[in-house]
């Protein structure tokens, strides 16, 4: 991506130790502050070629590339950077692992990255990172859901930035190369750039591409405009030019603004620059909200917490605007934040080199309302790549639409995509069980189940359909609370977390009768869902979970005081029979002493451990059976032998 669009500012200062090294850096450095670039670059790399090292010189090389979106060659030389002094600035970390992840070396990036973060406690990018080292697994989450092809309209040079605009779509391209005379701009070696138009059918395919309305391209910059839907009014992103006139900022920088303008009888007039420009820094990249009533856009002006933050104004009735409103640190970082899109869905589409991705900008989508910005989310690896990813707009209707990146494989140094979106961003999930009697296992219909957070607030509430069934909707990567209420049955809690997965989370209920009847030879313990006393591994002692479980048998114990209860243990086939057989007898034993510990008069209580001798099923020795089988045969059982 061509950074007199990214609002990236840079300068560097280098010093030499030959004279005729000196003067040929100045120049180069002379050419770098004024963002010629490439004119730089070349003088920067003969003198490298030559043997001349020097930290500022690595730098500057670096950067030149880095603002070019050159990530191949900014590794190179922000590698020799590195390899001359480990210990720089946080920034240079950064941009290294970004570089670093678009030639594929994702080891050595994540190396960077944690420097970074150990070193840039209050940048956001760090934060993001630490809070989110598997972001990874959210890109490949949103993944494989796009359908992507050349848009068709592609030249040899960069073409970018499209806009839907009644039955066509508007892009910005470098393709007019016009006369001899025809201008260059120094910082990318293209033509300056101009808008562009082209039919589209009903899947936006384009037809030919031709010039914009005349007037709204000059011999300076134009790119990435909006419409209103009626359209007759045009937001579009020039070069600091209107009326012959070239503003300049105080380093006699021409940067760039948004202006407006009516479109009549298929001419434009009235272009007019937007009252919350200056010539002191850039802004760019207008978007309209779906009700026209909210210009977003990219700038760098002053409050801006990164290179290029988005920003919105108010656009009033009487056609004024408010001050310039800032989204705030859940969506800027100190990276660059730009080409907002925003759907008549409420979601805000826009690129970004400081949230995690796979490197150079990437396409991110979030949530907004009033209230801000939420729930941020990288639209995956088939639109995002380890180069610039940008420029994303959508029909949420048909869910087609266009980027724009400079990935391998283009035409030129910026191409333009099409997609059809074919699955929505983000992970769905759908938490679902049967209720059921704990004892009999029949299926309990109307029960009513009520959902909450992990702080006890309450979501939402159903009852089971007559099948015992219920569903409730939720996100992933989330704890929630689910409570079962019955009448006849104990209330019932159980909590689950949600994996970070498209699909379906299953919890099945069991329901505790509230009075378990029972007589002589009954097993008390199914009256509270008891499977297993739980011990450790090879051992007879209670442990924390057996010792809740115990306690309800204390309490049945100690109400009915004329109860006795036979304690029996068994264990599955594996081991030896003599080592199941003491090793459940064991613990009996302490189940026995655990109860006689809390008060129970020992002649109540008799018991023993049966080993293997009375499987529940066909998993003897020598037969191979499933974990689940065999927890089976592991079991506790309390035998009332007396009432």
């Amino acid at each position: 991506m061509k950074n007199y669009i990214l609002l990236c500012i840079a300068a560097g200062i280098l010093s030499v130790n030959s004279y005729s090294q000196q003067k040929r850096v100045a120049s180069a450095d002379k050419k770098y502050d004024s963002y010629a670039y490439v004119n730089a670059i070349k003088t920067y790399e003969r003198v490298a070629d030559k043997g001349y090292k020097s930290e500022d010189l690595f730098e500057n090389l670096g950067n030149a590339f880095y603002f070019n979106s050159q990530f191949d060659k900014a590794a190179k030389w922000y590698g020799e950077l590195f390899a001359m002094n480990p210990e720089q600035e946080p920034e240079y970390y950064y941009r290294y692992a970004q570089s670093l992840k678009s030639v594929g070396d994702i080891e050595k990036a994540k190396e960077m990255l944690d420097i970074f973060e150990k070193k840039s406690e209050n940048d956001a990018r760090a934060t993001l990172y630490k809070n989110d080292r598997n972001y990874m697994d959210v890109i490949k989450l949103n993944s494989g859901r796009y359908k992507i092809e050349d848009a068709g309209i592609n030249s040899q040079y960069s073409d970018y930035g499209t806009a839907f605009y009644e039955d066509r779509i508007v892009f910005t391209s470098a393709r007019d190369t016009g006369s001899l005379g025809q201008r260059k701009h120094k910082w990318t070696g293209e033509y300056f750039t101009n808008l562009y138009q082209a039919e589209v059918d009903t899947v936006y395919n384009p037809g030919k591409a031709e010039k914009f309305i005349s007037k709204i391209n000059s011999k300076f910059h134009e790119a990435t405009p909006v419409f209103t839907k009626d359209g007759k009014t045009a937001y579009f992103t020039r070069n600091n030019y209107i009326n012959g006139k070239k503003g300049k900022d105080e380093n006699k920088i021409t940067l760039i603004k948004i202006y407006r303008a009516t479109l009549e009888n298929n001419k434009c007039v009235n272009i007019t620059e937007l009252p919350f420009n200056s010539n002191s820094y850039s802004t760019a990249h207008p978007a309209l909200s779906s009700d026209e009533k909210t210009l977003y856009f990219s700038s760098d002006m002053p409050g801006s917490i990164g290179q290029s933050d988005l920003y919105k104004v108010s656009i009033n009735s009487d056609g004024s605007y408010s001050t310039p409103q800032n989204l705030g640190p859940q969506i800027n970082t100190e990276g660059k934040e730009t080409f907002p899109f925003v759907t008549d869905e409420d979601e805000i589409y826009f690129a970004s080199d400081g949230h995690p991705g796979l490197g150079g900008l990437d396409v991110f989508v979030a949530k907004i309302d009033s209230t801000g910005v939420s729930n941020i989310q990288n639209v995956g690896a088939d639109i995002n790549s380890p180069m610039d990813d940008f420029a994303y707009i959508i029909d949420t209707k048909s869910r087609r639409g266009f980027f724009s990146s400079n990935k391998s494989g283009g035409h030129g140094s910026d191409d333009i995509y099409k997609f059809l979106e074919t699955r929505r961003p983000g992970c769905i999930q759908e938490l679902y069980g049967t209720v059921t009697d704990l004892e009999t296992g029949e299926i309990l219909p109307n029960t009513k189940l009520t959902l909450y957070d992990r702080k006890f607030n309450m979501i939402s509430s159903v009852n089971s359909d007559e099948n015992g069934n219920y569903t409730f909707p939720v996100e992933c990567d989330k704890t929630y609370n689910i409570r079962a209420e019955k009448e006849g049955y104990t209330t019932k809690e159980q909590s689950i977390t949600i994996p970070y997965e498209n699909g379906r989370t299953h919890l099945p209920i069991e329901l505790e009768k509230a009075d378990c009847v029972v007589t002589i030879g009954d097993d008390l313990g199914k009256c509270f869902g008891i499977k297993m006393i739980y011990f450790d591994l090879d051992k007879s002692n209670i442990r924390p979970e057996a010792a809740l479980d115990l306690e309800k048998i204390l309490d049945v114990l100690n109400e009915y005081p004329n109860m006795k209860l036979d304690i029996r243990s068994h264990t599955d086939s594996r081991q030896t029979h003599k080592y199941n057989e003491e090793l459940s007898d064991r613990r009996a034993k302490s189940t026995i002493k655990w109860l006689v510990d809390n008060g129970i008069d020992k002649s109540r209580l008799t018991g023993r451990g049966y080993g293997e001798t009375q499987l529940v099923n066909e998993c003897a020795d020598g037969v191979e059976c499933t974990e689940e089988q065999h927890q089976m045969n592991r079991r506790s059982e309390f035998i009332i032998s007396d009432l």
